[in-house]
């Protein structure tokens, strides 16, 4: 599974991006897909996840009310909605996928596809 994230750019405190997760050759049918993000000098965090035949979400506490994940049928894309954007949300964001029926789901050892990342920059 190739992924490409997409949509990081350089915001204002408060105000919101939306960030695409999409698969090359193949769907994310049988897969879970997941958001991470990693901050310069900072160990990669989870940020949210989304299994693609269930639709059954997870988001981390630090995001959660603000951020929103979604999946796009027609696009074949997972979607991050990031609203009230934060300084402190600064990092280069990544996709990743896993396997539905794999354990594990907040640590990057969990997912075994990963995109090159894409930066969000929050200026205050």
């Amino acid at each position: 599974v190739q992924l490409q994230a997409s949509g990081g750019g350089s915001v204002q405190a408060g105000d919101s991006l939306r960030l695409s997760c999409a698969t090359s050759g193949r769907t994310f049918s049988g897969h879970t897909v997941g958001w991470f993000r990693q901050a310069p000098g900072k160990e990669r965090e989870f940020v949210a996840a989304i299994d693609w035949s269930t639709g059954r979400a997870w988001d981390s506490d630090s995001v959660k009310g603000r951020f929103t994940i979604s999946r796009d049928n027609g696009k074949n894309t997972v979607n991050l909605q990031m609203n009230s954007l934060k300084p402190e949300d600064t990092a280069t964001y990544y996709c990743a996928a896993r396997p539905s029926y794999s354990y594990g789901l907040r640590s990057s050892d969990d997912y075994n596809y990963w995109g090159l990342g894409t930066l969000v920059t929050v200026s205050s």
